[in-house]
């Protein structure tokens, strides 16, 4: 595994996960983040699942210890949160999320990609961008995979959004990885993370143990 991993330990570590569309592998990569960074997680939204939702599936994965800050909003729908929130009667609003207070590093999961809506005015990019957080981009192989990152990195260069770190989750061909990379900032760090065919916390261990090596 091949990665640039250089954030000092000795600062506050706040990360806003996100990827290039749903199924990229956010949560397993949040999973990996949080541990790596020995940190808080944040799931803000959960649009379904709420029987197993994204902080339960931490929780499994890292253990009872880990601290999952309550979601601000928990929806029935598996839908975009927009659609969840409209079936409930819900209106959600950017200015009803607030950091939860940790002197821990905190890792933030998003919901979905940069552009889905949280109503009809505001999108996950508003909230990434109140926050102020830096994002990190979690990005797939799938067919269409180069036109959606280079979309996601171009709309936040746009928004002046710091792309702090570009996970390239699972395997790709040569020139897919090599076109995505080209066009990052340098800035941008890269942190590969191979395939977990079988999610455990055994398999998540021994990924972030090659990553703890390198960075």
């Amino acid at each position: 595994m091949n990665t640039k991993f250089k954030i000092q330990n000795s600062q506050q570590i706040q990360l806003f996960v996100t990827g290039i569309g749903t199924e990229v592998g956010k949560t397993v990569c949040s999973a990996i983040l949080t541990k790596y960074f020995n940190a808080d997680y944040w799931k803000p939204i959960q649009s379904g699942d709420l029987h197993f939702s994204d902080s339960m599936k931490i929780k499994d994965w890292l253990g009872e210890h880990v601290v999952c800050h309550p979601e601000t909003y928990r929806l029935q729908l598996a839908a975009s949160p927009h659609q969840s929130a409209a079936e409930e009667g819900i209106l959600i609003n950017i200015n009803d999320f607030t950091l939860p207070e940790t002197q821990n590093n905190l890792i933030i999961e998003g919901a979905g990609g940069l552009m889905v809506p949280l109503s009809d005015s505001e999108f996950m990019f508003d909230l990434i961008e109140n926050l102020n957080i830096p994002v990190v981009l979690v990005v797939r192989n799938y067919l269409g995979c180069i036109n959606h990152s280079l979309l996601s990195i171009m709309a936040l260069n746009q928004r002046k959004i710091n792309l702090k770190f570009l996970i390239l989750n699972g395997n790709f061909p040569s020139e897919t990885e090599r076109v995505i990379c080209k066009n990052i900032q340098p800035e941008t760090e890269i942190i590969r993370i191979p395939d977990i065919e079988n999610i455990t916390k055994e398999n998540i261990e021994s990924t972030i143990k090659q990553l703890t090596k390198i960075g």
